[in-house]
């Protein structure tokens, strides 16, 4: 199996949403108990990307700094450029961050617990999912897709904030450690998890998963150094 094609020299355009400063309700009253209780969050206004990092930007980070090719890199199940990269671990997402600030100018970083979640809510309180409380069995084709690794970004249509794949395709690292009952002692504005732990959180669905799609308000966690072939990440920086 041969590595992805790509340009020996590739430049990108990074691709951002604004989200708004404010209120909502973050956690779910029916949901597990580590999204428990429901509690009020204020978020300062940021932008996050619109996609998951792809191959494609991500080989410019690997090539610029002389990393080694993620565990994935030689199958076609996760190469194409436009599919998210995976098999990084939260120090590598945390890297790719650290060089792309340098490289912009701007502070990029992974997004909060609490950023994801106001992100993939579109600007509202009450759904289970980014396009509302329809199951995931009724997103289009749903039996026929994710059979040997995710797809490439942006194929359905985006949440209201103009975010796409907030609920598939892979886990996205978030900057938060991970504590199960942290919502009970979370702060009410701009939280950023607990002081430490032995896991860092994580958003969003899998295509290893049975059900491929996942809640909003639905929690993951796994040790930072782990790389699975469905964990990804996408960035996120202030507002100017």
């Amino acid at each position: 199996m041969s590595s992805p094609q790509f340009p020996q020299t590739q430049k990108f355009a990074l691709s951002l949403r604004a989200i708004p400063e404010g209120w909502f309700s973050m956690g779910c009253a029916e949901g597990r108990d580590d999204e428990k209780p429901v509690h009020r969050v204020w978020v300062d206004a940021f932008e996050i990307a619109a996609f998951q990092t792809t191959n494609a930007e991500y080989v410019v980070f690997q090539r610029s700094t002389n990393r080694s090719p993620q565990p994935s890199w030689n199958d076609p199940n996760f190469n194409d450029p436009q599919m998210p990269v995976v098999s990084v671990s939260w120090f590598d997402a945390v890297a790719y961050c650290e060089w792309l600030s340098l490289l912009s100018g701007r502070e990029y970083r992974l997004p909060t617990e609490a950023e994801w979640e106001r992100a993939a809510r579109g600007g509202t309180e009450n759904g289970l999912y980014p396009w509302g409380n329809c199951a995931p069995e009724q997103v289009p084709d749903y039996a026929n897709r994710w059979k040997a690794g995710p797809e490439i970004v942006g194929r359905d249509l985006p949440n209201p904030y103009g975010l796409y794949n907030l609920g598939d395709n892979v886990h996205e690292w978030c900057l938060d450690w991970y504590a199960a009952d942290y919502y009970a002692r979370s702060a009410d504005r701009n939280p950023r998890g607990p002081a430490n732990g032995a896991r860092r959180a994580s958003r969003g669905g899998s295509w290893r998963h049975q059900i491929k799609v996942t809640r909003t308000a639905a929690r993951s966690s796994i040790p930072p150094a782990l790389k699975y072939a469905d964990y990804g990440f996408r960035i996120v920086c202030q507002s100017t």
